[in-house]
């Protein structure tokens, strides 16, 4: 056997390096030698969970698989670890020293089979080393202290040519640009956020990593059939609920409106606002206000909450967040206020819905310049191609073409997350991110609106949403 003890000493609360440690996902992020790390098993962090890990060993790679089998928030915890050549045992305990400091202590005893170890023993040092480094690496990562975010040389180059841009939008883009990532260690607790569209797909599975954050939570659904199972679920897999569930059909102003008025009536300040509610309609369809629906879920209801909600954004210590959530398909249209609504005999929801988002990204712009000295961020993020709910029942024709290299939700939802939880990610404003890392906002020159179009575009919202027939029943 051969034992390992390493010991830091980071400034943060045991409560935040006890979450981002149990979680063994994160390994990836702070131990040199893990290059994959997956949760096999659902439900909660706790007794029994299971990870998947695949190590570097010199020029090999060697496939491990952890359980966790003691677990004390916020105090300790026991994994063991299991491979073909050897066995570890890790104890990882915790202790608040005061005034703000953890102190972790990682011991590891290796055992190895098949008598290998006399081999072993001759690169124990190596082993002491890399212990040393991995501790060092999570140091770093709970040091949360991450630069502003750049691009890298290589993407730039992907992003000057459409073909290898798109193929940035495939689950090898996303696996090529996690390779990249900095550790996201960033706690929640205290944070307020809002997000909408939370039943299914980037919603549902952005709802599962801010919850395990611990981030405060208020959800907007349409259908309110859907609560309950919707809080199971998240309780089932996080351990926790969303704290607020608000009804709303996002697609009606008027009800945007309502919506609007509870949240400022509680008067609870929001750090992180999440637009992130929309569907692609193939057929044409007025809303009972009078306006064609892709518009009105898509460009008018993200526009008409956020413009509502800055009192409870501005003014914060640290910046508060606006993310919207677009799509790659806005890369094929340009900004024309006088072609956002579509007429009934030229409707096509697949342009009517890349028409808007293409308005949403520049409203994102327009947003980040104006709001800048309010110590508000907003930022436009789009998933990739993600294999969704929504891709598969408005898209099936693409799904069937590409269902091979589409992303799950999960990974098409990560930047989502990234924006809302990094600290560095609230150091950078009006840019468009995939995978962690600003885009282009336009591939094609045919596509790049007049500085007049951008100007005309809040009036022209303004306009629309006051000219609305609303009902008597609103």
């Amino acid at each position: 056997m051969i034992s390992l003890k390493e010991v830091i000493e980071v400034a943060r609360p045991v409560e935040a390096c006890f979450r981002y440690v149990a979680d063994f996902r994160n390994t990836v992020e702070w131990d040199a030698t893990a290059i994959t790390a997956t949760k096999k098993t659902k439900g909660p962090v706790g007794v029994g969970t299971r990870f998947a890990l695949q190590c570097k060993a010199g020029p090999t790679k060697l496939d491990l698989d952890y359980e966790i089998v003691a677990f004390t928030p916020w105090h300790s915890l026991t994994l063991l670890g299991r491979g073909t050549w050897f066995s570890v045992e890790d104890v990882i305990t915790f202790e608040d020293i005061g005034a703000g400091i953890t102190r972790i202590t990682y011991c590891a005893d290796f055992t190895y089979h098949f008598g290998l170890d006399k081999v072993a023993k001759l690169g124990e040092q190596g082993l002491t080393r890399m212990g040393e480094a991995s501790l060092q690496g999570l140091k770093a990562a709970l040091t949360d202290n991450n630069p502003i975010p750049s691009t890298s040389a290589a993407t730039q180059r992907k992003d000057q040519n459409l073909i290898t841009a798109l193929h940035c939008f495939t689950r090898a883009g996303y696996n090529r640009g996690r390779q990249r990532w900095l550790p996201m260690s960033t706690d929640l607790s205290n944070t307020h956020i809002v997000l909408t569209g939370a039943t299914t797909g980037l919603g549902y599975a952005t709802a599962i990593a801010l919850l395990e954050a611990g981030a405060r939570l208020t959800v907007v659904i349409r259908d309110p059939t859907k609560t309950d199972e919707l809080q199971a679920g998240w309780l089932a897999e996080t351990r926790r609920m969303a704290d607020r569930v608000e009804i709303a059909d996002l697609s009606l102003i008027a009800e945007v409106d309502a919506l609007s008025d509870r949240l400022l009536e509680r008067n609870e300040r929001i750090d992180v606002l999440i637009n992130n509610a929309g569907a692609l309609f193939n057929e044409y369809q007025q809303t009972a206000e009078g306006i064609e629906r892709s518009t009105a879920l898509l460009l008018l209801s993200p526009w008409r909450l956020t413009e509502r909600l800055y009192p409870l954004l501005r003014g914060h210590s640290e910046p508060a967040r606006i993310i919207n959530v677009i799509s790659g398909g806005m890369y094929t249209q340009k900004l024309d206020c006088s072609r956002l609504i579509m007429p009934p005999e030229k409707y096509n929801g697949t342009v009517a819905y890349a028409r808007a988002k293409r308005a949403l990204t520049v409203m994102t712009e327009l947003w980040a310049d104006r709001w800048a000295k309010d110590n508000i961020v907003v930022n436009s993020m789009h998933p990739g191609w993600a294999d969704t709910p929504g891709v598969q029942s408005a898209l099936p024709g693409f799904r069937r073409i590409t269902r091979r290299v589409l992303r799950t939700p999960a990974e098409g939802a990560d930047t989502i997350i990234w924006l809302a939880r990094a600290r560095e990610a609230g150091l950078i404003s009006g840019c468009l991110f995939l995978d962690r890392e600003a885009r282009p906002t336009h591939l094609k020159p045919g596509t790049v609106e007049t500085p007049d179009e951008r100007a005309a575009l809040p009036d022209w919202l303004a306009d629309t949403c006051a000219n609305l027939h609303r009902p008597k029943a609103y």
